[in-house]
């Protein structure tokens, strides 16, 4: 990540070597099964990270809005190589019900492990809206990566000045958007070089719209109403003008009206070379949109198979994620759901179809009591296929059923044949309850392996450090768009080795609310060097680097043709 991509390209058959090597150890592994030397150990106290999300519920509301919690992005802010934090902070009442925003919170990495707040020197003071996610990309291309924060009333664009500050410009730049927003997503949906922006919106609320809904006993007579309780409000599409502007194409784009969103995600989902569109809705259908390659956008959920859950009925969607699973290839499709609704893998039979796999991959078998929000692929052993954290929690006040505070979820992928949770045996943070929502995947410390950041409602924010040893290999990829976006968010990357070939994408959006480490990491398992990578741009231009040596980070530009 040096100097955000600005080193010389790396021509095909080079490399450049950068990071932290010391962890992975020569040899194949020994173990092909499950991993068992498990550990993600929460060091944010230690790190001077010391912050928690309000939801401002000490008003005694009981609004839906205290319910979503937020997000967290890792994003390298100023260009030193160490993945930074951005951490939205929610909100709270004034006397008169003005719904009223904490400032988010910036955090600068001093070596992967310790960190400095520096909202105040950056000019992160733009608070005003009850805020809940956060989208990274360098949307104009200019080398520094910009934040776009979502929340209650509007959005915030913050634009990386590239001298440690941001300015705000979220108006000037045509983004007026002012419905209640929670996930957002960049990506160059129509092809033309340049990123643009998908805002998932969520329900009507508002103190207008503010039904009171009974509790649980006469100890608790009030509960927060459920999504049911409120209509949806539609999506928004921005086409970038590739000068720093956008307008409004939701209708010229074909988006639906009728959605009720909380996680989204970008990614070629179908292979043809352009950014197709999931959404995931709570309590209603959820979306999956294919692109013609001009950017307009066809709803095939419901043919797709994508839609509902394996009853044939909507799930309470927030968090959600695309991977190649099983290794055939093909991008899947993963949705973190609503207690007593599984969680939702969707696997790719080509041609546009999906089915619902979950019970035959084992992830049945965890029950259904667990309320999933941000999520992620990760392969954290470097076997070379994708695991899975899930975060949960519940979103009503008292309990009744369910666990307010809930334990997150670790899927080990078994050679992508079936997921078996291995949460316990991965440290004090997975066998602990929390009031979970978004997570973002980052290899914060520059060591190789994938490190978590779980934002919490009303709980302090936890960095989970993998402390997990394994004897596998890995090579880490940090693509850098010429004539595509200089993000490469659409790009497909092919790693050969002597397992076969694994597929990974580069998207924008996934999880619920907060957005992951740009950089590409691939496990190569006992393999000390990746035959070949194959990297298929978005610009539709092809390159290869051939016996790429192991336990490195490489900066790869795109070619001119």
């Amino acid at each position: 990540m040096a100097g955000c991509g600005r080193s010389p390209a790396i021509p095909a058959g080079a490399s450049q070597a950068s990071g932290n090597p010391n962890k992975a150890s020569s040899g194949p592994s020994e173990n092909p099964g499950v991993q068992r030397q498990i550990s993600f150990v929460d060091i944010a106290q230690k790190s001077g990270v010391e912050f928690s999300y309000r939801d401002g519920q000490e008003a005694g509301h009981f609004a839906i809005i205290e319910s979503l919690g937020g997000g967290v992005a890792v994003l390298d802010y100023d260009c030193d190589s160490r993945l930074d934090l951005l951490i939205p902070a929610g909100g709270h009442f004034g006397e008169q019900k003005e719904i009223l925003g904490h400032v988010p919170r910036l955090w600068r990495s001093v070596d992967g492990e310790h960190y400095l707040e520096q909202t105040a020197p950056a000019r992160l003071d733009g608070g005003r809206y009850y805020n809940h996610g956060a989208a990274v990309a360098d949307y104009d291309g200019d080398g520094f990566p910009d934040v776009l924060v979502t929340g209650y009333g509007g959005l915030l664009l913050h634009h990386n000045q590239g001298d440690g500050t941001f300015v705000e410009i979220a108006h000037s730049s045509g983004l007026t958007d002012t419905l209640w927003g929670s996930s957002a997503a960049w990506g160059d949906i129509n092809g033309d070089g340049w990123l643009d922006l998908y805002v998932a919106h969520y329900v009507n609320w508002s103190f207008d719209n503010h039904p009171k809904c009974p509790g649980p006993s006469k100890e608790h007579p009030t509960e927060i109403c459920p999504p049911r309780s409120f209509e949806g409000l539609p999506d928004v599409l921005y086409f970038s003008h590739g000068d720093g502007t956008f307008h409004d194409a939701s209708d010229e784009a074909g988006l639906k009206k009728d959605g009720k969103g909380l996680g989204v995600v970008l990614a070629d989902v179908d292979l043809d070379g352009d950014l197709d569109v999931y959404v995931g809705n709570d309590t209603v259908s959820n979306f999956l949109y294919q692109n013609d390659g001009t950017g307009h956008l066809s709803e095939m959920g419901l043919m797709s198979g994508t839609s509902l859950s394996d009853k044939g009925l909507p799930d309470g969607s927030m968090g959600v994620d695309v991977a190649d699973f099983n290794l055939d290839g093909l991008p899947d499709i993963w949705v973190a759901n609503y207690e007593r609704e599984s969680i939702a893998l969707y696997r790719n039979e080509g041609r546009f179809f999906f089915l619902h796999v979950s019970q035959a991959m084992g992830i049945t078998a965890v029950g259904g009591l667990y309320v999933g929000w941000g999520t992620a692929f990760l392969d954290f052993d470097h076997d070379g296929d994708e695991d899975v954290f899930v975060s949960n929690g519940h979103v009503i006040r008292f309990p009744t059923n369910s666990a307010i505070e809930q334990q997150p979820l670790l899927f080990e992928n078994i050679d992508g044949k079936r997921f078996e949770n291995v949460a316990p045996l991965a440290g004090e943070y997975m066998t602990t309850k929390h009031r979970g929502r978004g997570v973002a995947a980052g290899d914060l410390d520059n060591d190789g392996d994938i490190d978590l950041v779980v934002s919490r409602i009303n709980q302090p924010v936890a960095l989970l450090r993998c402390d997990s040893q394994s004897q596998n290999h890995w090579v880490t990829l940090q693509l850098v768009g010429t004539r595509s976006n200089r993000d490469a968010i659409g790009a497909q990357v092919r790693v050969h080795t002597s397992k076969g070939v694994r597929l990974r994408l580069t998207k924008g959006g996934s999880s619920y609310a907060s957005s992951h480490d740009p950089r590409v990491n691939i496990g190569l398992g006992g393999d000390d060097k990746a035959r070949k990578i194959e990297i298929r741009w978005p610009s539709g231009i092809t390159q290869e680097l051939t016996n790429v040596p192991a336990d490195q980070f490489l900066i790869v530009h795109e070619p001119a043709e």
